[in-house]
């Protein structure tokens, strides 16, 4: 089961991270001023994670590819890593929507 990892940035804004099973972060989010923007973000991404609609799958300029999740007003609620090939950016979205709805949340900010 995946989880949700909250943490403080130096700037002393919030971001949460999905990290799957093996610990790899899957779904990095904004930062917010305040964790209850976290925590709001979570919650977001475990409602719209399942629906396929809710992913816009890119491809940057260096040719490498990624994908936001997009709430249902379209603003992104988390952005995944680079990936080398299409492959694998829709691999890193069935993880998304197979560990988002169920993780846990570690909050490490308190």
């Amino acid at each position: 089961m995946g989880k949700f990892v909250i943490t403080k940035r130096s700037n002393g804004e919030f971001q949460f991270n999905l990290k799957a099973d093996n610990g790899q972060v899957i779904l990095s989010s904004e930062g917010y001023s305040a964790k209850s923007g976290a925590t709001n973000g979570i919650e977001s991404v475990k409602k719209h994670a399942p629906a396929d609609s809710n992913y816009d799958k890119k491809t940057a300029s260096n040719g490498k590819f990624h994908f936001n999740l997009k709430a249902s007003n379209g603003q992104i609620i988390g952005s995944s890593q680079m990936y080398e090939n299409e492959s694998g950016r829709d691999n890193g979205i069935d993880s998304v929507k197979k560990n988002a709805p169920s993780a846990t949340t570690d909050d490490q900010t308190v």
